[in-house]
């Protein structure tokens, strides 16, 4: 399959969703810091605050606030020797709180691996560190659950790039 034929494939059909890639911008990392089992919380919300109108009782405006972002959640298989987990450990259990807010790429990839869309989450740090429980009696692996506050991401993908030049072939103004 060729790199065209793999880009019109993803205009086509919507991508699947198993085929990603998480890359923490730090250094160093180990392959184990870009293997995660999901990847969620990638979503924003524009709140509404009402204002109302003096003298206008039909109705009230609703203007748009600053928007929030979830929490981003990931999860994998417990790896030993992870510089994303001591990374993570560090901001949250240590005694001197070491904060350093990183920037996390997440690509989804299509069969050839090559990077269908890509969200840049800036600022990112760790809230929560959460360990599956050791049951004896299932034979099941270690979940490690990284839980990340961020300011905001940036997707950058295909869309983007159409939407850019159909919004700058189609925007402007006109001049009287």
């Amino acid at each position: 399959m060729s790199l065209i034929s793999g880009i019109i494939d993803g205009l086509i059909y919507p991508p699947p969703g198993f085929h990603f890639l998480v890359v923490f911008e730090m250094f160093p990392q180990t392959p184990q810091d870009i293997r995660f089992q999901s990847v969620t919380g990638l979503s924003v919300t524009v709140p509404t605050e009402t204002i109302a109108e003096g003298g206008e009782n039909r109705f009230k405006h609703q203007f748009p606030g600053v928007p929030q972002f979830n929490k981003l959640v990931m999860k994998r298989g417990l790896f030993l020797g992870s510089f994303v987990s001591h990374w993570a450990r560090n901001t949250i259990q240590n005694v001197e709180f070491e904060f350093e807010p990183k920037n996390i790429l997440i690509s989804l990839l299509n069969d050839n691996h090559i990077p269908l869309n890509v969200w840049h989450v800036f600022n990112a740090y760790p809230t929560k560190i959460d360990i599956s429980e050791f049951n004896a009696e299932q034979n099941t692996l270690v979940v490690e659950t990284l839980e990340f506050t961020y300011q905001y991401f940036k997707p950058m993908g295909l869309d983007d790039l159409f939407a850019g030049a159909v919004g700058g072939a189609v925007s402007g103004s006109i001049s009287l």
